[in-house]
């Protein structure tokens, strides 16, 4: 994991992690929301604070322009007269606030987008459907599962390294969930291929990988975030609002042979930035942190001089 703003570089595919198997990147970006209301009425402004007691609905299974996990954690900081209201009631709420802070070229970007992953999970057959639902006892390597547990700082860090400040490295996820993922990624790419079906890349750097959230694994990694990473960023990376983490960005990238060959100095847009292991045999993979923003940390061209293995 690497704190919000860690300038960094990546050659030729993520660095191993110990036990976890394999060498492709997964990252999340984890944004934190605070949306309030000021053309309401008293009693239908959004609270000040959230209500940390009220337990709020689950959106997973509804078709929305933005996150469920963003309606569930703005569930509670609606007024406490809604609070009771049918779930309906309070989307058409939460959606209309959403919608009038978004500004018109991205809710035209939003509701593209909508339209592109829909037409995906429409066509595409997942080949192995077991991932796209969480299984903690089958995903992740038991001392992981026991820290998460105990939920402590002491037991996260009875499992982590930290090479550097702010970079933790640990076990995480089971080998053979990486091949299981690793396969269904491989799969989704013979599917675009033989549908001739153009697919949004990663991101603007990367040319070869797919985001996972777009054929059908948005709802496991929300999973996944709210309850196995956001522990841990609330642990370690409070003062940039680990604790609230409501949404990602899932991707997978390839490196290799006629693929990319590494990866430019950059800075993650996120709070939290969690790097997965997935490769088969490789070499090569390192990762180089060079610290959080300051003038010295811009954006440069590949220099292997500049490499340090994490």
């Amino acid at each position: 994991m690497s704190l919000p703003g860690a300038d960094r570089r990546e050659v030729q595919g993520p660095s191993p992690v110990s036990g976890g198997g394999n060498g492709v990147a997964v990252a999340s970006d984890l944004n934190r929301l605070a949306i309030v209301a000021s053309n309401q009425s008293t009693s239908q402004r959004l609270r000040l604070n959230p209500n940390k007691d009220h337990k709020p609905d689950s959106y997973e299974d509804l078709q929305l322009d933005f996150s469920p996990s963003i309606f569930s954690s703005l569930e509670r900081y609606l007024p406490p007269t809604m609070l009771a209201l049918p779930r309906d009631d309070k989307v058409k709420f939460m959606k209309d606030i959403l919608l009038k802070y978004l500004p018109h070229g991205e809710r035209n970007r939003v509701q593209k987008h909508r339209e592109y992953r829909q037409k995906i999970i429409s066509n595409y057959q997942p080949l192995h459907r077991e991932i796209y639902t969480m299984h903690p006892q089958t995903f992740f390597v038991p001392s992981f599962l026991k820290a998460i547990n105990d939920n402590s700082e002491e037991s996260f860090r009875s499992i982590m390294s930290e090479p550097s400040p702010g970079v933790f490295t640990f076990e995480m996820i089971q080998p053979r969930f990486c091949e299981l993922l690793l396969s269904e990624v491989e799969n989704f790419e013979k599917w675009v291929n033989e549908a001739k079906f153009r697919i949004m890349r990663p991101n603007t750097m990367n040319k070869y990988g797919a985001v996972l959230d777009d054929f059908g694994l948005e709802t496991m990694l929300d999973k996944l975030m709210e309850g196995y990473i956001r522990p841990i960023s609330k642990v370690f990376f409070q003062e940039v609002g680990g604790s609230t983490l409501d949404s990602h960005h899932g991707f997978v990238v390839e490196y290799g042979k006629d693929r990319d060959v590494d990866l430019g100095f950059h800075v993650d847009d996120s709070e939290v930035t969690l790097n997965v292991c997935l490769g088969k045999q490789f070499s090569g993979g390192e990762l180089f942190f060079r610290g959080t923003r300051c003038d010295k940390h811009v954006n440069t061209g590949s220099q292997s001089e500049l490499l340090a293995h994490v």
